[in-house]
C-alpha cells in the first residue's frame, strides 16, 4: 500500500517531497486541514464585505498598495495578477522541479493562513496526481516578493492559460483541461496573491540540490578512496584519533567512511613501510575538504526543512480582524545557504581535479606517467584532465554569490531582493559539473588501480572496481575516450556505486555507515 502524506499537517522533508513527485507517496488533505482552509477563505470574504483595506485583497499590488479595489472587482484583480506577472523567460525548468513547486506550494497553502479556496487546492492536487505539470521558464525571479514570475507561470494553467507538460508533450493548458473535461477555475479574493507569493521556485531547486549534492558527496568519497589506492596514498590521515581533536561532523564522517571503504585493502597495506612521509593535500586532506562540503550540506538541509514547512505568503491571514503584511516571502534565508552550497559543491570538483592531475604525474611506484605504459606516440590520459580543469574553472565563475547582489524593483517598494532563484539555478549547474568531474576521476582511478595487480582492495572497493571494469575496459593505447567518460559519469549520476557498496557491506557483514551517517542519510 502506498504511503501517504498529509499536506499542511505533517512535517515535510526533501525526501518526502521527492517521493510525492516520483509517485512513491500520495499527498492528501485531511478533513482537519480542509476545515482550516475553509475558515481562512471565509475570513477573506468577510474582509471584502467589510471594505476595510487589506493589502492584496482589496488594494493594488506593490507600489499600487494604496489603490482601493471595489468589492465587485476583487476577483478580477486576482486573475489580472497572474496574467501580468507571468513574464518569465528562458528554457523551461525540469519537469520534476516544476512538480516540486506545486507540492511545496500546496503544503504551504494547506496550513490555512492564505485565504485560498479548498477547490483551488483540489485542482493543484489534480495537476500533481495526473502529472499535468505547468511549463515554468527558468528566468525572471529576483527572489524577494517570492518567486513571482515562475509561480505565475506555475498557476496560470488554473485559469486556462499558459502551457503544461503532459504525457511527453507540451500542450496549452486549455487543451489539457479539454482532454480531461475540466473547466478553468475562477479565483476568489486573495487567491492569486496567495499562489504567487512564496519561495517555492528557490525551495524546489533546493530540494533537488539537496538530493544531488548528497549523491556527489557520497561518490566523492568513493572516487577519492579509489584514487588513494591507485596512488598508494596513506590512510593514517584518516585515523579517528586525529579527527577527534577537530571534531567537525563532516570531517569525522568522511575520514571513517574512507577507512570503511578501504578496510582490509591489500593495496593500502602493501606500502605501509615505504619512505614517503606525507601525501599531497588532495589525498591527505579529503576529510577536511570533503568534510567541509558535508557540513555545508547539513546547513542547507536544516534551513531548507524550515523553509518548506513555513508560510511564505503575504499578507498572512490569522482571522478577519488580524492580518499581517510582512516579508515572509523574502528569499534571503535560503538564498545565502544556496550560495554556500554552490561553493561547497564546487570544492568537491576542485579537489577531484587535483587528484586527477596527480594521477598523471608518474610519481607513484608502478603507475606510469599519464596512466599509460607507452607514451609519446600515445597521449594517454593527458587530455581528460583538460576537461575537468575546464569544468572546475567554469564552476569557479559560477560561485560568485547571487545573494550579494540586489536591484530595486516595483518602483522602489521592493528595494532589496535576494536573487536566490539565480543562486539556486547556479548551484544545480555546479553540481552537474561536479558529477562530470567525479566521473572522470573514477575513469582515471580505475586505470591507476590496474597497475597494482595482482594486489586487490578490500571487498567493498574490489566490488566497485570490478563493476567499473564491466563497463569500462583498461586503456592500452590512445582511443576515443569521451564515451568511457560518459559511462563513468552515468555511474556517478545514477548512484549505482553507492547502492552496490551498501549491498556488499550488508552481504559481507562489513561496516559502511559511520556514527554520523544518520545525519547525512535523513533528508
Amino acid at each position: 500500500m502506498m504511503k501517504t502524506f498529509q499536506y499542511g499537517q505533517e512535517h515535510l522533508t526533501a525526501s518526502i517531497a521527492l517521493g510525492i513527485a516520483r509517485n512513491e507517496i500520495e499527498g492528501i488533505l485531511s478533513e482537519e486541514t480542509r476545515e482550516k482552509v475553509r475558515t481562512s477563505a471565509a475570513a477573506v470574504e468577510k474582509i471584502v464585505d467589510n471594505g476595510k483595506p487589506v493589502y492584496g485583497i482589496n488594494t493594488g499590488f506593490g507600489p499600487l498598495c494604496t489603490t482601493l479595489i471595489s468589492p465587485d472587482q476583487t476577483r478580477k484583480l486576482q486573475e489580472n495578477l497572474l496574467k501580468s506577472h507571468a513574464v518569465g523567460l528562458g528554457e523551461p525548468i525540469p519537469t520534476e522541479i516544476a512538480k516540486l513547486m506545486l507540492i511545496l506550494k500546496l503544503h504551504a497553502l494547506a496550513k490555512g493562513y492564505s485565504g485560498i479556496n479548498e477547490q483551488t487546492l483540489d485542482r493543484i492536487i489534480w495537476h500533481i496526481e495526473q502529472n499535468v505539470i505547468p511549463v515554468v521558464p527558468k528566468q525572471g525571479s529576483v527572489g524577494a516578493s517570492g518567486d513571482l514570475a515562475p509561480l505565475s507561470h506555475l498557476f496560470i494553467p488554473l485559469i486556462g492559460l499558459g502551457k503544461v507538460h503532459y504525457q511527453g508533450k507540451t500542450l496549452s493548458s486549455a487543451e489539457a483541461l479539454r482532454q480531461h473535461q475540466l473547466e478553468a477555475i475562477h479565483l476568489g479574493p486573495k487567491e492569486g496573491l496567495a499562489l504567487i507569493n512564496g519561495t517555492q521556485f528557490m525551495a524546489a531547486f533546493g530540494v533537488k540540490i539537496l538530493d544531488r549534492f548528497y549523491n556527489i558527496l557520497a561518490h566523492a568519497d568513493i572516487t577519492g578512496a579509489m584514487m588513494l589506492e591507485g596512488l598508494l596514498g596513506s590512510i593514517k590521515p584518516f585515523s579517528a584519533e586525529l579527527h577527534q581533536l577537530r571534531p567537525f561532523t563532516g570531517n569525522q564522517h568522511v575520514a571513517q567512511s574512507i577507512l570503511n571503504l578501504l578496510h582490509e585493502s591489500e593495496i593500502v597495506h602493501s606500502h605501509t613501510t615505504c619512505a614517503r612521509v606525507q601525501d599531497p593535500y588532495s589525498l591527505r586532506c579529503m576529510p577536511q575538504v570533503h568534510g567541509a562540503s558535508r557540513n555545508a550540506w547539513l546547513h542547507l538541509k536544516q534551513i531548507l526543512e524550515i523553509e518548506i514547512n513555513s508560510v511564505t505568503d503575504n499578507p498572512v491571514i490569522f482571522d478577519e480582524n488580524h492580518t499581517i503584511s510582512g516579508g515572509n516571502f523574502h528569499g534571503q534565508p535560503i538564498a545565502m545557504p544556496l550560495d554556500y552550497a554552490c561553493l561547497a559543491a564546487s570544492e568537491l570538483g576542485n579537489i577531484s581535479d587535483r587528484r586527477i592531475y596527480l594521477s598523471l604525474e608518474g610519481d607513484t611506484p608502478g603507475v606510469p606517467k599519464l596512466l599509460l605504459k607507452e607514451t609519446g606516440l600515445n597521449s594517454g590520459f593527458m587530455i581528460p584532465q583538460y576537461t575537468t580543469a575546464a569544468l572546475a574553472s567554469e564552476n569557479k565563475g559560477l560561485c560568485f554569490p547571487s545573494s550579494a547582489d540586489s536591484i530595486p524593483t516595483s518602483l522602489g517598494q521592493e528595494d532589496h531582493v535576494s536573487m536566490g532563484s539565480i543562486g539556486a539555478r547556479k548551484a544545480l549547474q555546479v553540481i552537474e559539473n561536479v558529477e562530470k568531474i567525479l566521473g572522470v576521476e573514477l575513469f582515471c582511478a580505475a586505470q591507476a588501480v590496474d597497475f597494482h595487480a595482482p594486489l586487490k582492495s578490500g571487498k567493498i572497493m574490489t566490488t566497485l572496481y570490478e563493476h567499473v571494469r564491466t563497463k569500462i575496459k583498461h586503456v592500452t593505447e590512445d582511443q576515443i575516450m569521451y564515451e568511457d567518460m560518459e559511462t563513468a559519469i552515468e555511474m556517478i549520476q545514477s548512484g549505482e556505486l553507492l547502492t552496490l557498496a551498501k549491498e556488499i557491506a550488508e552481504k559481507e557483514g562489513l561496516e559502511l555507515e559511520t556514527p554520523w551517517s544518520g545525519e547525512f542519510d535523513r533528508y
